[in-house]
């Protein structure tokens, strides 16, 4: 035991109806494409869709979160269009193209009381696996981990940089999407969590009583992220089925969302537009 001293269906038809007028419209010739996945995402990608739609209208979005493997493998499965993942594919993730969007990092976060401010590497694997089990020499004050639930892609990068399984981690409490996570530690001055830099900073800009801790001496932001020093970052993908570039509709979405027409959406979310 030790202490960290620094601190659609179809519709039915009842009766015969004849369309005369060339302004007449049917809803079965909107066109439609859904897009599941990340939570991280989801709220970018959703304005994104509210932008395509704007510029082309008769087509319909629909943006879904439930998480990055979700995203892949309703991509994987063809249930949805576009799956959405803030991680990198793995081994196995066969038969998909990842067309990265954005980048972000992601952030440990403390509630504002605490004084904790820096992280070395170390000490967060030492947290997160229950060896440092207080946040002050007297023991009085335990530290409460925060862990992100499994199929996140906020788990899978942060056990992938601290190369960690997820059973050495020794959580107190498992949360899901980012919104959650915040709202657990910003409850709690004893709790210590991690999620997307672009969430943290919005929220803590706004009053949300968080802080968001550098790691090795790496300030978290999303500067450092588009500078390349935060080491924890990672990309921002949509994910389509096949080798390729898919044509029609969902391959018009796609090439949207890496112009440069969605920069400053992107910049507006705090996350790093992808400069190629």
């Amino acid at each position: 035991m030790s202490s960290l001293l620094k601190l659609h269906p179809v519709s039915a038809v009842f009766g015969a109806f004849l369309c005369l007028n060339q302004s007449c419209t049917d809803s079965s010739a909107v066109e439609k494409i859904t897009v599941t996945g990340s939570s991280t995402l989801a709220p970018l990608v959703a304005d994104m869709a509210g932008l395509f739609e704007a510029k082309n209208p008769g087509i319909r979005i629909d943006v879904q979160a439930g998480g990055s493997s979700r995203g892949i493998l309703d991509a994987s499965s063809s249930l949805a269009d576009i799956g959405m993942t803030s991680r990198n594919l793995k081994a196995g993730e066969n038969g998909l193209t990842s067309h990265r969007i954005a980048l972000d990092g992601i952030a440990l976060i403390v509630h504002s009381q605490n004084p904790v401010s820096d992280l070395s590497h170390d000490q967060v694997i030492s947290i997160f696996t229950g060896k440092t089990e207080f946040w002050n020499e007297g023991n009085d004050r335990k530290i409460v981990v925060v862990n992100k639930a499994e199929g996140r892609g906020t788990l899978e990068v942060f056990l992938k940089h601290f190369e960690l399984d997820s059973a050495d981690i020794d959580a107190d409490l498992i949360v899901g999407e980012n919104q959650q996570a915040i709202k657990t530690v910003s409850g709690n001055p004893l709790a210590i969590g991690y999620v997307s830099i672009g969430a943290a900073e919005y929220e803590a800009a706004n009053g949300t009583p968080i802080r968001l801790l550098a790691v090795d001496g790496v300030t978290a932001t999303s500067k450092t992220v588009a500078e390349g020093t935060y080491p924890i970052s990672r990309p921002l993908l949509l994910v389509t089925k096949g080798h390729a570039v898919p044509a029609g509709l969902t391959g018009r979405f796609v090439e949207f969302c890496q112009s440069t027409a969605v920069h400053e959406l992107i910049g507006s979310h705090l996350y790093v537009p992808v400069r190629e």
